[in-house]
């Protein structure tokens, strides 16, 4: 019988995973950089808490099922519902601002397709309780951070402010249905697709006046010069001047915090409901259709779980979109082994002293592999030059009796003798 694993799942080797761990590295180094601290939450929930974010249609992309107690179960498909269940149960009496971040696999029953599979990982943060420009805007400038940290260079972060929109629901006198309706489709990026929902022989909404002023919003797009553009076209509807006035502190805030490769992007809508504010994306042109590596914005979920009306800013980085981004930006040269030392014992009589300086080189964190396999000499440099291997340490009879190794260079060639004890100082030196 063949055991494959299941559709929609990967297996991760050893160079795949050495640099998914240093992406988390960073991102971790990064987040805690900016004081933000790390939980974690069950890979399982009520299915309850998803259908009640995001609506029962859900559940066709959830894996969900019965526990032997029949309550129904689900594998969680994002974190950003299990992190607010989190704070309704443990962190409602924290003082507020509450800066958190986690990292964990998430599953959707999808189609699996080039950069879309059933399990998948999120590296995300969420601050809790502190709604304002200023808040929003050190969101984005780490997220910014991270990219740039990442040496990606061509990371585009769109920003939107949904209260723009909503505003002028609300001047229409807009119901609530129409408005999803509406932010579903601009949601999916298709201008056609808009154009045919407002003008076409079924129009979404019959206000024409509506209808073009959205039409022209989104197709506003460039830096923050556009603010004008856009303050002209809303002159008229005062409803919408607050949330403006948020837009035009963000953008003067993302200057303080050195944040400068960003796009105003009208068009971005994150079409969930319990948006409120800010929404932003991030694009990596590299990735094609599938570009986009990070969404996020501010939003009102608690209040939906039964808490106290509190707004949150927080975003999620699509951790695969980002090992595929790294893989299409890196320089064609091959990746470097990590392995600093290989030692190379020539003789059965100098095995468990070789052993003893492995140790001693990994007790001072260098990465040492030694040979276990018993292998000819010849072969064992063979083995050290595949491993990519920085130095090998020959530990031979002759050389022992001086208390002595031979360190080969495997770069330059280069060989030297070196007193056991200074072989530390003698590797970490180089």
């Amino acid at each position: 019988m063949e055991f494959t694993k299941p559709r929609g799942t990967r297996d991760f080797l050893f160079d795949e995973m050495e640099k998914r761990k240093e992406v988390e590295k960073i991102l971790r180094n990064t987040f805690e950089n900016y004081a933000y601290r790390e939980i974690k939450t069950p890979l399982f929930e009520d299915l309850k808490l998803f259908t009640t974010k995001s609506g029962e249609e859900i559940v066709e992309q959830l894996y969900n099922f019965e526990d032997k107690s029949n309550r129904e179960i689900s594998l969680r498909p994002e974190i950003t519902a299990p992190v607010a269940r989190l704070y309704l149960n443990e962190l409602q009496k924290v003082a507020k601002p509450i800066k958190l971040y986690y990292f964990g696999s998430c599953f959707r029953y999808e189609r699996p397709q080039k950069g879309r599979f059933r399990q998948f990982w999120q590296f995300g943060c969420e601050l809790i309780g502190a709604k304002s420009p200023e808040g929003e805007a050190e969101v984005i400038a780490m997220c910014n951070d991270s990219l740039e940290r990442l040496s990606i260079k061509t990371a585009d972060i769109n920003i939107n402010h949904l209260g723009i929109i909503r505003g002028l629901f609300k001047h229409f006198n807009i119901d609530f249905e129409t408005q999803r309706k509406i932010m579903v489709i601009i949601d999916k990026g298709d201008k056609e697709l808009l154009r045919e929902s407002l003008n076409g022989n079924n129009p979404v909404t019959s206000n024409d006046e509506l209808n073009e002023i959205l039409l022209k919003l989104i197709d506003i797009i460039g830096d923050k010069n556009v603010l004008k553009d856009i303050e002209n076209l809303l002159s008229k509807y005062e409803e919408t001047n607050d949330a403006l006035n948020e837009f035009k502190q963000l953008i003067k805030s993302l200057e303080s915090f050195k944040v400068h490769n960003y796009t105003l992007n009208l068009g971005v809508a994150r079409g969930l409901d319990y948006y409120t504010g800010i929404v932003f994306e991030v694009y990596i042109p590299e990735l094609g259709t599938q570009k986009q590596v990070c969404g996020g914005g501010t939003y009102s979920l608690i209040k939906i779980f039964g808490g106290e009306e509190i707004e949150s800013t927080g975003f999620a980085f699509g951790f695969d979109r980002l090992m595929n981004a790294l893989e299409e930006l890196k320089d064609e040269k091959e990746n470097k082994s990590n392995i600093e030392v290989y030692i190379a014992p020539i003789s059965n009589d100098t095995r468990q002293i070789s052993f003893k300086i492995a140790q001693n080189l990994r007790e001072n964190n260098i990465i040492t592999e030694v040979d276990l396999s018993r292998k000819k000499f010849k072969k064992l440099l063979n083995h050290a030059n595949n491993l990519g291997a920085r130095k090998v340490i020959v530990v031979g009879e002759d050389e022992l009796k001086n208390n002595q190794v031979a360190i080969k260079n495997m770069d330059s060639g280069d060989q030297e003798l070196v007193n056991i004890d200074k072989i530390v100082s003698y590797i970490k030196e180089d």
